[in-house]
């Protein structure tokens, strides 16, 4: 059995990525009759002990790991940094990745360092699975793609698709999802906040394009599926009353929905703050909830993909 890991979207091949996500879907549609907590017939993990460890605040991808961690018949521990002799405690993260080695079966880290995932990586000898870092969150992005195919019946590739907000790690992620799926990617923000250049670059490197628009209504002309994400989060190091002034007129409403696709779908990752409003969020083209539900399945077969043990 091979073990992977599980860190971001532009190191895994296409072909992996697109066995996770049909496996995501048999699974899903096998438990249409079954309970939150009653477990996969196939039991594919019993006895397995999943460690998370949580950096950074989480809501949906603690419990949605939890769940499917649960349903794959495997049990889970979950940590807070400052709950373990790493760091204030003294103890090298050498050591606690071997400690982590010996009493678990998989590492979960939710972290604010990407050098942190990247060491733990060539430490532990059980596979590893970003939960989020400051430049990826690809268990949500490859969970969007699969809500996305969901919901429009037909493969992503075959979509446009649309970014309005900052180029943050969920941007980041989408952008690999562009390439490894090759879907059409238009993004929406203010001059001063595009991708990075080490983003473009591997872009380019991939002989794939992605369009950066200055204005909501270009970015979003004839968009199946927009995405946004929260303008201000806990990473932000800067002023945030100039970023909220700086995206003022990126907030997506009605009058820009309109410009999209007939048949178009909103999703969000969450939470939410002011760069959506309220009526689009709540209204018939939001499909955030099926978007969150989501998660659980596909994180089922991450985490089997990590263990090789996708058919």
């Amino acid at each position: 059995m091979i073990m992977k890991n599980f860190i971001n979207l532009k190191d895994i091949p296409a072909r992996d990525l697109r066995k996770i996500l049909n496996d995501a879907k048999k699974r899903k549609n096998k438990r249409k009759k079954l309970n939150t907590l009653d477990v996969d017939k196939d039991r594919p993990l019993k006895g397995k002990l999943l460690i998370q460890m949580y950096e950074k605040q989480s809501s949906r991808t603690r419990l949605s790991f939890h769940i499917a961690i649960n349903q794959l018949g495997a049990d889970a521990i979950t940590v807070k940094a400052n709950e373990l002799h790493l760091g204030k405690g003294g103890e090298s993260l050498v050591d606690t990745a071997k400690i982590l080695s010996t009493y678990g079966d998989g590492f979960l880290l939710r972290t604010d360092s990407d050098k942190k995932i990247e060491d733990f990586s060539k430490n532990l000898t059980i596979p590893i699975i970003n939960l989020l870092s400051p430049s990826s969150h690809p268990c949500q992005v490859l969970s969007d793609v699969f809500t996305v195919e969901e919901i429009k019946k037909k493969p992503i590739s075959e979509l446009n698709i649309c970014w309005i907000g900052d180029c943050n790690n969920v941007l980041n992620s989408l952008i690999a999802a562009s390439v490894k799926f090759k879907f059409n990617l238009n993004i929406g923000c203010p001059k001063n906040y595009s991708p990075p250049k080490f983003v473009l670059d591997w872009v380019k490197k991939n002989n794939r394009k992605i369009n950066i628009f200055n204005d909501t209504k270009n970015a979003a002309k004839n968009a199946d599926v927009v995405f946004s994400d929260k303008v201000v989060s806990i990473n932000d190091k800067g002023s945030k009353i100039k970023k909220i002034r700086d995206f003022k007129n990126y907030k997506i409403n009605k009058s820009l929905m309109k410009v999209t696709k007939s048949g178009s779908i909103f999703l969000h990752c969450l939470p939410r703050g002011n760069e959506v409003s309220e009526d689009v969020f709540l209204g018939k083209q939001s499909r955030v909830w099926q978007q969150a539900l989501n998660r659980i399945h596909v994180q089922k077969s991450i985490l089997l993909y990590s263990f090789g043990k996708l058919r």
